[in-house]
């Protein structure tokens, strides 16, 4: 499905990432993967999983806190493959100690660099990525939450984040719609990762969701990154500006 196509994927940390999920099924299909990782001292975990892949990743340093390392990766994937296909975008970042009490208490340094890294990197990376897509259908995927729709205990910031992250994907979708390419995401069911680890009372979400569901079950990350081949495919050629439900259909669930 992604034979002779490159992507850029952002986001994975270890083995239970989201995004690394995604690698995964995207290298399954055939795709070239370019890697990031914010720092040394990922790079030892990102640099093992890479070794898993049937196709050699290209891993690139990106913090998207930092414009000069955002272009320095593009400028890599240019000299590389010199066009981009697509773009996954799996990062979302909130300090955890303002994640147990009210909302009303997050601090603006926290709002800033959750917002940044959330929601505002996705329209930054778009901006880079676009013009390597021109004449190639590129397709860019985000990854959301429930919590950007409705109040879920102690996601706080991150659902606020969300919310702006879904509005982004609506605006990108219409402005990159004339050059053909397609913005979506994915709002997925809790899944055990680093990330939601963070989340105060993490474990009875995840028992809720499988009581409550309409498959009475869990996610499986693997079941995630199968749905993200059909954005990133060709398949979903006629779809943009959509945010779809991936998480056994507890959304659709009244009680």
């Amino acid at each position: 499905m992604l034979k002779d196509k490159t992507g850029v994927i952002l986001g994975v940390a270890n083995k239970r990432s989201i995004s690394w999920h995604i690698a995964k099924a995207a290298d399954r299909a055939g795709a070239r993967l370019v890697l990031t990782y914010q720092n040394e001292r990922l790079l030892r975990g990102i640099t093992e999983l890479a070794g898993q892949l049937e196709r050699e990743p290209i891993l690139v340093p990106c913090d998207v806190t930092d414009e000069g390392q955002m272009d320095a990766l593009f400028e890599i994937v240019s000299a590389e493959s010199g066009h981009l296909d697509f773009l996954v975008h799996g990062l979302a970042f909130s300090k955890r100690e303002e994640l147990v009490g009210p909302f009303y208490d997050t601090t603006l340094e926290n709002w800033q660099i959750a917002m940044q890294i959330s929601s505002y990197s996705l329209s930054a990376l778009t901006r880079r990525a676009a013009p390597l897509m021109e004449g190639r259908s590129g397709s860019i995927l985000s990854l959301s939450y429930i919590g950007g729709e409705r109040v879920i205990p102690h996601y706080n910031v991150m659902g606020v984040c969300k919310a702006a992250l879904e509005s982004s994907v609506r605006y990108l979708a219409a402005d990159l719609g004339p050059h053909g390419h397609r913005v979506n995401a994915i709002s997925a069911g809790p899944i055990k990762t680093l990330a939601a680890a963070g989340v105060k009372g993490f474990s009875q979400m995840l028992d809720v969701v499988a009581e409550r569901s309409a498959l009475k079950r869990n996610l499986d990350g693997g079941e995630v990154g199968d749905a993200a081949l059909f954005f990133l495919s060709d398949l979903s050629r006629a779809v943009t500006g959509e945010v779809l439900f991936v998480d056994c259909g507890y959304h659709a669930m009244g009680l």
